[in-house]
């Protein structure tokens, strides 16, 4: 009897042992394309664990927590639709040199280097989406802020744009690139949006400013038309100048002979007829 109670209270031990460990652990997996790190979230031993978790699975155990980071090119966009990407307006308000309010949306392409998610996470201590929510959009905003503010509303709009952007990016990929992302990409998604007002001031100048270049355009190829014109006419006087100094009377002589030649030649011999009334028609030969 007592070896068989023994035996219910063993297993009822070990079942309970079991069910307090599920409890305390978790079952973490790693997938394709991700590495994770893991956290000692209480103790002295708080902080990340020198070595990165490859892909996998793993117990996550108490005052621990496993951190995944995706580890190949993602894509992120900061809207003012709220059905893309967030549910909330992320788009971004800048101003010019002038003072006036510019709205834009801006998309970014980013990797997490795969010997760097360590590195990351001591920086931040954040999950990637929190990383890029957080510090990499205000980085991208301050940016816009700086180099937009010499910028006239003009020049952002128009001719500068793309000199904008670029600039952005290389300063944003240049300070993330030591704490493990590489940003390969950012850019305008549609165009920049100004107040009504400004947009028809910028566009009525735009359209004065192509139609000037179209006049000019067709005023270059009017002097274009009309110089090839002088110049033709300046070598038809002097050719006609050149022919005239080169006609001499014996020119004009040999040229009549060589038409009476190929008249004879031309000639079959037999004489003109002459039917009907009146006189027989007289013909003088020389």
């Amino acid at each position: 009897m007592k070896a068989k109670n023994g035996l219910i209270f063993f297993s009822v031990a070990v079942g309970l042992g079991i069910f307090v460990f599920l409890l305390l652990y978790d079952w973490v997996k790693i997938p394709a394309g991700h590495v994770g790190v893991l956290v000692n979230l209480y103790g002295s031993s708080r902080g990340v664990q020198a070595e990165e978790l490859s892909v996998g699975r793993y117990w996550e155990g108490p005052g621990e927590e496993i951190y995944i980071f995706p580890v190949y090119e993602r894509n992120y966009v900061w809207t003012q639709d709220v059905q893309e990407g967030s549910p909330a307006d992320e788009s971004f308000t800048f101003q010019t040199a002038e003072g006036l309010a510019v709205n834009a949306d801006i998309g970014i392409t980013c990797t997490v280097e795969h010997d760097k998610v360590s590195t990351l996470f001591e920086k931040y201590r954040l999950h990637l989406d929190e990383i890029v929510s957080g510090p990499l959009r205000n980085a991208v905003r301050d940016a816009i802020n700086r180099h937009a503010a010499s910028m006239t509303v003009e020049e952002v709009y128009s001719e500068k744009k793309v000199q904008l952007m670029d600039t952005v990016f290389k300063e944003v990929a240049k300070e993330f690139k030591p704490k493990g992302i590489q940003v390969s990409k950012i850019s305008l998604i549609g165009t920049f949006r100004l107040p009504n007002s400004v947009l028809e001031a910028l566009n009525a100048k735009i359209t004065a400013t192509q139609r000037a270049m179209q006049r000019e355009n067709e005023l270059r190829e009017a002097e274009a038309e009309a110089r090839k014109r002088i110049v033709q006419a300046k070598a038809d006087a002097e050719a006609n100048e050149i022919r005239q100094r080169t006609i001499t009377p014996l020119l004009i002589e040999q040229q009549k002979l060589e038409n009476q030649r190929m008249a004879i030649e031309k000639w079959n011999g037999v004489m003109p007829s002459f039917t009907g009334d009146g006189a027989m028609p007289f013909i003088q030969i020389k």
